[in-house]
């Protein structure tokens, strides 16, 4: 893509699903050839065994920093072109659990990448958000919210044109750490149960390749504040732990009929449907081919942005992008999708990953 040729991308939460992905494709897909991708992590042991695998790749570098520390981060942004900010805090009973913690990661964490940005005049810089932040129900909601509210405000209230500031809002993606595949693929493979919140539940879903692809796409379309937003399937939560076991239970030596489902409810702060696009933001969005713009509530002081794109299908949208109102897949079509994304072999789990799932209070003190 002409847009990261030749350019030096910075990668934060490197070493995460998203992170990791996108640091592949960058190096690794001829069509990027970036000058350099500098990836930052905290995770000192992933951090280094992703240096270990690019130790042959000139153009990768890799350091430990932490999103949090202003003082580490700004000098790392020195030269840089792009920036993917990815490192946050996503599990919603540990940061409700330290609700401050989220916090100073992704609100404060947001504002240094926008302050260290804006300080050495990169070019583009798409901080990356969740369904969660719509309409938020949770301590990870709510801080994923502000900072999409932190982006769009620096984009605003810059002067010189640069960085141009935007986010992108992801669905759940599919096989990541801590998602609900690998839970289920671990349940399955120790005989089940399989523990299910509540069987009318729905989920927009998306693949990891699809995620990277949203974030490398709204680098090449922002124009300044917006929230980018994939259209994506709906799959219910029962079709999935049913087409899983169905699908794996057999490679595990047992007979599907044999592995129970067992319902445990719903946490605090869940929700029974996603929602990706409230209904006051449908009056400031914009329909692309395969996206949603969402524009922003309060357009620049410095400058105007007209917000033309290639593709526009609509100006005028609706309805609420939910969970609830759209059409779910199919077991079959289900079925498809999660092998089209290598999700349903027994060599696709996480390795070590846990089968079970706590909610708040199921630790018991001693």
């Amino acid at each position: 893509m002409e847009f990261t040729y030749n350019k030096r991308i910075l990668v934060t939460g490197a070493c995460g699903t998203v992170g990791s992905e996108l640091v592949r494709l960058l190096l690794e897909d001829p069509k990027y050839q970036p000058a350099e991708v500098l990836g930052l992590d905290n995770n000192e042991s992933k951090l280094f065994f992703l240096d270990q695998t690019y130790v042959e790749e000139p153009r990768a570098h890799f350091f430990l920093a932490d999103v949090r520390d202003y003082d580490e981060l700004a000098p790392k942004m020195q030269g840089i072109d792009l920036v993917f900010h990815a490192a946050a805090l996503k599990h919603v009973v540990l940061c409700e659990r330290s609700p401050f913690e989220a916090v100073r990661s992704n609100i404060h964490g947001v504002q240094n990448i926008i302050r260290a940005a804006s300080e050495n005049q990169v070019e583009k810089v798409i901080s990356m958000s969740s369904d969660k932040a719509v309409n938020p129900t949770n301590v990870m909601g709510t801080s994923k919210l502000m900072g999409e509210r932190l982006v769009t405000a620096a984009n605003s209230s810059q002067r010189n044109g640069h960085p141009i500031f935007a986010s992108t809002r992801f669905g759940n993606v599919l096989g990541s750490n801590g998602s609900v595949i690998p839970i289920f693929q671990q349940q399955i493979a120790q005989g089940g149960p399989v523990t299910l919140t509540d069987p009318a539940m729905t989920r927009f879903v998306m693949s990891i390749e699809e995620a990277v692809r949203l974030v490398i796409d709204s680098a090449d379309l922002a124009q300044g504040g917006e929230v980018f937003i994939t259209k994506m399937p709906v799959i219910r939560i029962k079709d999935l732990a049913e087409v899983m076991i169905r699908e794996l239970a057999p490679a595990y030596g047992y007979d599907p009929k044999d592995i129970a489902i067992r319902q445990i409810g719903t946490k605090p702060g869940e929700k029974i449907y996603e929602e990706l696009m409230s209904q006051e933001e449908t009056r400031r969005a914009v329909e692309l081919s395969r996206y949603f713009s969402i524009l922003p509530a309060f357009r620049g002081l410095y400058k105007n942005i007209a917000y033309e794109y290639p593709k526009t299908i609509s100006t005028e949208i609706t309805k609420a992008y939910v969970s609830s109102h759209e059409e779910a897949l199919s077991q079959e079509g289900l079925t498809v999708f999660l092998k089209d994304n290598h999700l349903l072999s027994p060599q696709s789990g996480i390795p070590g990953h846990p089968a079970s799932r706590y909610w708040p209070g199921d630790k018991k003190g001693g």
